[in-house]
């Protein structure tokens, strides 16, 4: 098993995007997704992310993939090993759409909600899920600090942020900013210069939609000739050959893959026992 650190936490190399099992095209059938949960345990995945607003957006569906996270776990023998995720920010108003709220008072009852829906007394990674135009960046993150000194939360991140934002964010936090969740694949890689951040500073960079995003994983192949040439030379998925790639990045990147079948993201964590040689890495490059 190849683990990486989160601050004081190590988690295995590869994660779980739990989304897919809670918006829009999720599973009718919820026992295929705790199935889906206990297969990427079994893999050896001990982290699990995932957001409030990951749901359909009705007020009755508020909260749905961390609550299926939280039925999952419970009594699974390697529950205690895992560090859940989990983010608050953005906002399912209804009707399929997506809102933003940043300020410090929401983000406070968006933690103390999510505490009650994962079950536990303090969240293992809080993450603030998006900037708010609408509110200041720094006020924002302050809250994070907070809940964070009042133990609410054990370690503090943020997703969607430049590299001026990780910079004011880390300062803000006094230095303990420890995830940065990004978007990033090989059709989307304008998140380098946030990444390059993230390994000086020393910080876990975890790419969202590592695999191209739900709709365009599967194609993952098609789209990008060299990862299907060297999947066919090693005999793996080129999905796989994407998040070793990803992993030769840098040692600060952990992937979380979204998934809702248990092969999908068992053949996700098995990337963690490919390692690419420096001229098939150039190739992807």
């Amino acid at each position: 098993m190849k683990y990486r650190s989160i601050g004081a936490v190590e988690v295995y190399e590869i994660g779980l995007g739990a989304m897919p099992m809670s918006i829009e095209g999720r599973p009718d059938d919820e026992s295929r997704s705790i199935a889906t949960i206990h297969a990427a345990l079994d893999a050896g995945v001990t982290l699990i992310d995932t957001a409030d607003a990951y749901s359909l957006g009705d007020a009755d569906d508020a909260g749905h993939n961390e609550s299926l996270i939280a039925r999952a776990l419970a009594g699974h023998p390697r529950r205690d090993e895992v560090l859940v995720a989990t983010k608050g920010g953005h906002t399912r108003p209804g009707g399929g759409e997506w809102g933003l709220n940043g300020s410090p008072a929401y983000l406070r009852r968006a933690c103390e909600a999510s505490l009650r829906r994962l079950g536990v007394e303090a969240i293992g990674l809080y993450q603030f899920h998006r900037p708010d135009p609408s509110v200041p960046y720094a006020e924002s993150i302050g809250a994070l600090a907070d809940l964070l000194d009042e133990g609410k939360i054990r370690m503090a991140g943020i997703s969607n942020a430049d590299p001026e934002q990780i910079e004011q964010a880390n300062a803000i936090l006094g230095g303990r900013l420890m995830a940065v969740q990004n978007q990033f694949s090989p059709a989307f890689r304008s998140s380098e210069p946030e990444l390059d951040l993230c390994t000086e500073l020393g910080i876990a960079f975890l790419p969202w939609s590592p695999l191209g995003g739900i709709a365009r994983a599967g194609e993952l192949g098609s789209r990008f000739a060299p990862f299907a040439r060297i999947a066919r030379d090693r005999g793996v998925s080129p999905q796989q050959v994407c998040l070793a790639w990803m992993l030769a990045k840098s040692p600060v990147v952990i992937p979380i893959p979204g998934a809702s079948r248990p092969e999908t993201i068992t053949d996700s964590a098995a990337a963690s026992g490919l390692r690419l040689t420096e001229d098939e890495l150039a190739q992807l490059d």
